[in-house]
């Protein structure tokens, strides 16, 4: 394995950052923090730490003070299982999966996940296998199919389901190749645009307020669902950022990560489709320091606010896109998810064989979800920085996939694994709030700063809970 200095100097560098930053971070702690071969605790000690030291150096910008930072491995694992550990009322949240969601044999002996927590790619993959919803229909019609076959026909479709591959063939896969010839992640800049000044300079004299986080006074938006994409606006908001969230009323969701990730955002209703809601979200990306989106590529500019669209509205965003598979590839355009990217791209094969058993076996935590959000937190804050000293409009792109290559990269455990930990091993990274659901008992932000501690300032609400507009005090 690598250490995790080695990996987050890496990071940290690779986005051209001044090494001597990495002088006030200190890592704690050492593999294995969770039950799995892959060095998934190092992954997530170095994407927070990134993030927070990204954080940290914006403040030192905006104020010329340092501080620093610490991001213990254990804290950082224990924050990629936050969905598994969230509580209301002292009550579980409300089940995460749909009852036929998961990992099935087909005819050819292969097998293929299927993701269908979502209603209308439930309904598709029911019709697709022609049964009944149920979980047992579901097993005896995939017998019916080859595996690559039925993942084929349901991308077609428009549904979300990968058959599993091994390392070996996920490397020889087009889409795998394509995948390997991408960095990380990118920050590049899309347009021109003169420097932004730091909010600050509309406060009385400059004076920088007590108390302010690094981002305040930043404005983002986030248009992302599920997990990825809404912990790193999570992660913004936990720095100070002023996040609005903004979903259509016509999409399903899943209620424990709305309640989950929720922490710290507005929230408005916004439907992009409709010429009145394109207005108002026009509007809101005017005044924006940053959008976030996580739909797939090209989704949301065939509804004119892509990333050029968005530099041409407002010159001087930072758009950052979050995809599945990548933006290169033949499989650019094609939905997914974490489960389903461990699954393609030879995670669950691979720990399946290190474990010993049959069949898939997936990581322990979704921890490419949870490291890109982040790194995309990482990226934008890289970006914000960039264009305060520079100018220009800048476009940042991470994808489950690269994220998965990366995390490839980092090494194998070998020998005795980590007991897989309960929520009462957790309670020390648990944290009670206030919320629009009732009172939460969730996993805390992972990270220490000696000045400016990240935490959430606004409470989780249920989605289109505020007006689809800024605050005056935003």
């Amino acid at each position: 394995m690598i250490d995790p200095h080695t990996v987050l100097s890496a990071i940290w560098t690779g986005l051209g950052h001044d090494p001597a930053a990495l002088g006030r971070v200190e890592l704690t702690g050492a593999e294995p923090v969770l039950p799995s071969s892959f060095a998934v605790g190092t992954a997530m000690q170095a994407s927070v730490a990134a993030s927070a030291l990204a954080a940290a150096e914006v403040w030192r910008t905006r104020t010329g003070k340092a501080q620093r930072v610490g991001v213990d491995m254990r804290a950082a694992a224990i924050a990629a299982r936050s969905e598994r550990y969230l509580q209301i009322d002292g009550k579980p949240a409300p089940e995460l999966w749909d009852k036929i969601a998961g990992a099935y044999p087909c005819g050819d002996g292969r097998y293929v996940r299927l993701h269908t927590n979502f209603p209308h790619h439930r309904d598709g993959v029911l019709k697709l296998l022609d049964c009944a919803y149920d979980k047992t229909a579901v097993a005896e019609a995939l017998k019916d199919w080859k595996a690559f076959d039925f993942e084929d026909a349901a991308a077609k479709a428009g549904l979300v389901v990968a058959a599993m591959r091994t390392f070996d063939e996920w490397d020889g896969h087009p889409q795998g190749q394509a995948i390997a010839a991408l960095p990380l992640m990118s920050v590049e800049r899309i347009g021109d645009a003169a420097p932004r000044a730091w909010p600050e300079s509309a406060w009385p004299q400059g004076i920088w307020p007590q108390g302010a986080r690094p981002l305040a006074g930043i404005k983002v938006l986030d248009l992302t669902r599920i997990i990825a994409g809404p912990v790193g606006t999570m992660t913004l908001a936990a720095h100070g950022a002023d996040v609005m969230l903004v979903t259509s009323p016509n999409l399903p969701s899943v209620a424990p990560l709305i309640i989950d990730t929720g922490r710290g955002k507005l929230s408005a209703h916004i439907d992009l489709h409709d010429f009145k809601g394109r207005d108002t979200f026009t509007a809101l990306l005017r005044e924006a320091d940053i959008v976030v989106q996580g739909y797939r590529p090209g989704g949301l500019a065939a509804l004119g606010f892509g990333p050029e669209d968005a530099a041409r509205i407002n010159p001087g965003i930072v758009y950052v896109s979050l995809s599945a598979y990548s933006h290169e590839g033949p499989w650019a355009g094609r939905r997914g998810f974490d489960s389903l990217v461990q699954t393609a791209s030879g995670f669950n094969s691979a720990e399946a064989k290190a474990a010993g058993i049959d069949g898939p076996k997936p990581l322990p935590a979704q921890v490419l979800d949870h490291a890109s959000g982040y790194l995309l937190a990482y990226g934008a804050m890289t970006a914000l920085k960039r264009q305060r000293a520079g100018g220009g409009s800048w476009h940042v792109r991470v994808s489950l996939a690269q994220t998965g290559r990366w995390l490839r990269s980092l090494g194998r455990i070998d020998g005795t694994r980590a007991p897989d930990p309960a929520r009462g091993d957790v309670l020390d990274c648990l944290e009670e709030s206030s919320s629009g659901f009732g009172r939460l008992s969730a996993v805390r932000h992972p990270a220490t700063m000696s000045e400016t501690p990240p935490h959430w300032s606004r409470p989780s609400v249920p989605l289109g809970t505020h007006p689809p507009s800024w605050p005056a005090d935003a």
